[in-house]
């Protein structure tokens, strides 16, 4: 009995078979059967291209940083003090001194404590001896490439999230100094002007007559790194403002560079003679 139970199993109906062969030729199949696939043989010298490792598909999210503001020299403490203390401050000095991170340190702090309710960041599209051309997008797209740095100084000590939050909604603004004439800045605002060198004396002279009653207001810029033919718009301001009450003149020296000691060393061989 098992025998031939087996043997019925084996057997198929004629038309069993030939209802399968239609239906194959109906999908365009062969109603060969197929061949089985061989199972995957590692090999070493085989490498799945479209790999990833997890930190690459993360993304970078910068590490938000809660500590308050500390200097790292002398000179950073006493231009921290100045900004402080005085409506208006000029950081001058070598590239690597924290003359950015400072002022965009100390406006950040401000705007979380709601001693003020607006940040404006502006500096001259001035390349750096090279033209880019026209840029995609509306202004705020086409401006944002010159504050990329302040944006990274601002997503540390604030947050990604909240910086995004505040540059939607004009808490944080980057404004070129082409729109700069009409405006007030008010006791609320913080105001930082970087790269300051590359501006011609009549920007300069605009944009310091922008300044409101108790407002904050640094400038930033190394007179050496100027990109602009002729004096420039930073000398020119400190050459005519030095001894004003509330305003202060902070210079940094090559010894507070603090980016690294490689780049002591580079402005030691391009500047050997200062």
């Amino acid at each position: 009995m098992a025998k031939r139970a087996h043997v019925k199993r084996q057997i198929k109906y004629p038309g069993e078979q030939e209802t399968t062969n239609f239906r194959d030729q109906r999908r365009g199949k062969d109603s060969k059967p197929r061949a089985k696939r061989r199972p995957f043989e590692e090999d070493s010298n085989i490498v799945e291209i479209n790999a990833r490792s997890n930190q690459v598909a993360t993304a970078y999210l910068p590490h938000r940083d809660k500590t308050p503001l500390q200097a790292q020299t002398a000179a950073q403490q006493s231009y921290i003090n100045a900004i402080k203390s005085h409506a208006l401050t000029f950081g001058i000095g070598p590239a690597g001194t924290g003359k950015s991170y400072c002022a965009g340190a100390l406006a950040a702090e401000a705007l979380e404590s709601g001693r003020i309710e607006r940040i404006i960041l502006t500096r001259p599209a001035v390349e750096a001896g090279e033209k880019l051309g026209f840029l995609p997008g509306e202004v705020e797209d086409k401006y944002a490439v010159y504050i990329d740095a302040f944006r990274d100084i601002l997503n540390e000590r604030l947050g990604r999230g909240v910086v995004d939050y505040c540059l939607r909604h004009g808490r944080i603004v980057g404004a070129p100094m082409a729109y700069m004439r009409g405006k007030t800045f008010g006791s609320n605002t913080f105001v930082i002007l970087d790269e300051a060198q590359n501006t011609t004396p009549a920007q300069m002279k605009m944009f310091l007559t922008r300044i409101g009653e108790d407002a904050k207001v640094v400038i930033n810029g190394d007179i050496k790194q100027s990109d602009i033919y002729g004096r420039n718009g930073l000398e020119d301001a400190i050459s005519k403002l030095s001894g004003i009450p509330g305003v202060h003149i902070h210079s940094f020296e090559r010894c507070d560079i603090v980016r690294s000691g490689l780049v002591r060393h580079i402005l030691d061989r391009y500047e050997p003679d200062i």
